[in-house]
């Protein structure tokens, strides 16, 4: 057997690659309530980025590796039974990088877990950071702004089971592009859901 963490999911030489990320959508209606959160804040991504935990961040991998990925996810969450996911108050990256998202307090060890499987043949990479599971909600904003997103949610709390990860795509390489007509960003698309336990 290779041991080339890519072998199982398909060789696709220099060819096209695709854009992918995988999370956790954020349930209504605690959704809205970060999504207002984000908006406010001046985030560029407010209103186009729905409020989710990300279990794998931007990551191109060869096009033709896709469907075989897919397949390694569906074993990821036929693996891992569905979990509580407990949300609550704000936390900053700053000074590392300019980031407040609301904080998780129960469901860490599962989400750290997820993410270690998910992260594995043609989207295994370096992570610039040790993994943290956390909900953004503001970003590329001033000082002024993170302070008051940090202190708007700080007693933000919601509790919801999770049944499932969800894999987005994007159109072109790199995190975000734009609309050549309009100019507007274009964003994720939902791929595939991926039902936890499911065997």
């Amino acid at each position: 057997m290779s041991s080339d963490p890519a072998a199982p999911f398909g060789r696709a030489g220099r060819g096209r690659v695709v854009n992918i990320g995988v999370a956790i959508p954020v349930p209504s209606p605690w959704r809205e309530v970060l999504d207002d959160a984000r908006i406010a804040s001046g985030d560029p991504l407010g209103g186009i980025v729905p409020a989710h935990l990300t279990l794998l961040g931007p990551t191109e991998i060869p096009a033709e590796a896709l469907e075989g990925y897919q397949a390694h996810l569906t074993a990821v969450a036929a693996s891992f039974p569905q979990f509580d996911l407990h949300l609550r108050g704000t936390g900053s990256f700053r000074p590392v990088t300019e980031v407040v998202f609301v904080a998780v307090v129960d469901g860490i060890a599962v989400c750290e877990q997820l993410e270690s499987a998910i992260r594995r043949g043609p989207a295994r990479r370096e992570r610039n950071f040790p993994y943290h599971p956390h909900v953004t909600v503001a970003q590329n904003v001033g000082t002024v702004a993170l302070d008051a997103a940090f202190h708007a949610l700080a007693g933000f709390e919601a509790k919801f089971r999770v049944e499932s990860f969800t894999l987005y795509t994007h159109p072109s390489p790199g995190d975000w592009t734009s609309d050549t007509l309009t100019g507007a960003p274009v964003p994720w698309t939902p791929r595939a859901v991926f039902r936890l336990g499911s065997r």
